[in-house]
């Protein structure tokens, strides 16, 4: 018996062992104009990808798409799960900012730092994916029920939600910790950046 069901949200993106769980990703831009920091803040509000969650719009979003494949083998009046597989399929969406050559030093090395910045973010989404995708398949990979493998299949499904709920919530709270950093990490980003060209110019 063999069941798949998948399990797709959105977001705006290490344990080890044997599991299996695997993660395929994709990259898509879309295109932003402005010549200063204000017309690209503006840019970013207006052309980003929204999220349907929130219906806003964001510098960088990732779409992931969790699919789960469960083998079941039933002997003697008890079940077990024989084998389970999880995989995350994502699309990571990034900016990308058509008038770089024609700006001042100063709005590049500042849309530099913040373009690097945004897909940081979007790709620790997809640390945190694949870690609660090895989770759920360490969670389910050797779960035994005492009757009918369909008894067995509605525990396995009820552990797959608890699990994406975990994942969700550490998701969100990722989320909330960027954004309450977000001022002074760039600061300090930019302050690294600034002593990089400098150290540059020096030798």
């Amino acid at each position: 018996m063999k069941t798949t069901f998948v399990l797709p949200l959105l977001m705006c993106l290490a344990a080890t062992g044997a599991s299996a769980a695997s993660m395929s990703r994709s990259y898509s831009y879309f295109p932003i104009g402005g010549l200063t920091l204000p017309e690209i803040e503006s840019q970013l509000r207006t052309r980003g990808p929204k999220l349907e969650s929130t219906g806003t719009r964001h510098p960088g979003a990732t779409n992931l798409e969790f699919n789960t494949s469960v083998d079941y083998v039933e002997r003697d009046g008890r079940c077990r799960v024989s084998n389970a597989t999880v995989s995350v399929k994502a699309k990571v969406t990034l900016p990308r900012w058509r008038n770089r050559n024609r700006a001042k030093q100063e709005v590049r090395l500042i849309w530099d730092t913040l373009a690097k910045d945004i897909k940081r973010h979007e790709e620790s989404h997809l640390s945190i994916a694949k870690n609660h995708a090895r989770q759920l398949e360490d969670a389910i990979g050797g779960m035994v029920g005492t009757g009918s493998c369909s008894a067995l299949e509605k525990r396995v499904q009820a552990k797959a939600a608890k699990v994406l709920a975990q994942h969700d919530a550490a998701q969100e709270r990722f989320d909330r910790i960027e954004s309450i950093n977000f001022e002074s990490r760039i600061m300090r980003l930019l302050r690294y950046r600034l002593e990089q060209i400098e150290a540059g110019r020096l030798k």
